[in-house]
């Protein structure tokens, strides 16, 4: 068992720690887009490699049309000239130097798939280079707030998991005396160690797959509560949710556990 859990987790450990990396959707959704990038230094070039991402298959999708764009406080500091073909749907080559400390916004324009012209999609970055002072963001004080781990796990703020949490939240739970008082409580322990997980996630590939799938199931079941309209019906399913999450994450791995120790006993016998 112990050696099983060593190989699970060499696979966390093998990607270089100064590695970071984002993966967004564009805004319709047709493309993933990934950014990768070494610790930043202004005034040498750093390799950005870009590739992109069929999110049917999540599989590189070849012959892609695009553009590049670079701003650092709405300023443009770089922009390719005209459109742009890769063949191979992913680019190792391009190199930019960024000139100062600041926070600068890379956007990807994709105008072509398989040389087929589409309308234009957008896909955004947000590079932070050197140390920028900036206020830290309450999530409480945010309209909404933002759910982190689910975000950086599906790539994307847009992805049909996150919109079904937001909905929920917004529709269901904030709408409710009882459902107000539960988000209360959970923003307090969510925020506390999201952030450092959601970074996680985008910095290892590896890790933000476990966490997709650790976290669908428990989202397929957040969707009973699409149906609770009033304040029973919050109370009622949010505590069926709860219960049977803790049946899934609890309450069946502690079966199998029981029932292979109990083989286990009976063949040593």
């Amino acid at each position: 068992m112990r050696f099983l859990l060593v190989l699970l987790l060499i696979p966390l450990f093998t990607i270089p720690a100064f590695a970071e990396s984002q993966v967004l959707s564009t805004d319709k959704g047709t493309l993933d887009v990934k950014l990768s990038y070494e610790n930043i230094k202004t005034g040498e070039l750093t390799r950005l490699p870009i590739e992109f991402i069929n999110p049917m298959t999540q599989k590189t999708q070849v012959h892609i049309d695009y553009k590049i764009m670079i701003t650092e406080s709405d300023k443009i500091v770089f922009q390719t000239p005209s459109l742009i073909h890769t063949s191979e749907g992913i680019i190792n080559g391009f190199k930019f130097e960024f000139p100062q400390d600041g926070t600068y916004n890379m956007k990807i324009d994709v105008e072509g798939i398989l040389f087929t012209p589409i309308t234009p999609e957008t896909v955004s970055f947000d590079i932070v280079v050197g140390e920028v002072s900036a206020q830290p963001i309450n999530p409480y004080e945010e309209e909404g707030g933002g759910c982190l781990i689910a975000t950086a796990a599906y790539g994307s703020e847009l992805a049909p998991q996150v919109q079904l949490l937001r909905e929920i939240r917004d529709n269901q739970l904030m709408n409710t005396e009882s459902g107000s008082a539960f988000m209360g409580i959970f923003n307090d322990i969510y925020y506390s160690f999201s952030p450092t997980i959601a970074d996680y996630e985008r910095e290892n590939p590896y890790f933000k797959e476990t966490i997709k799938l650790a976290i669908t199931p428990m989202i397929s079941t957040l969707s009973l509560m699409e149906n609770a309209e009033s304040e029973s019906e919050v109370l009622g399913l949010g505590l069926s949710v709860i219960a049977l999450n803790l049946g899934m994450y609890l309450g069946a791995p502690a079966i199998v556990i029981i029932s292979i120790r109990k083989i286990f006993w009976e063949d040593k016998r």
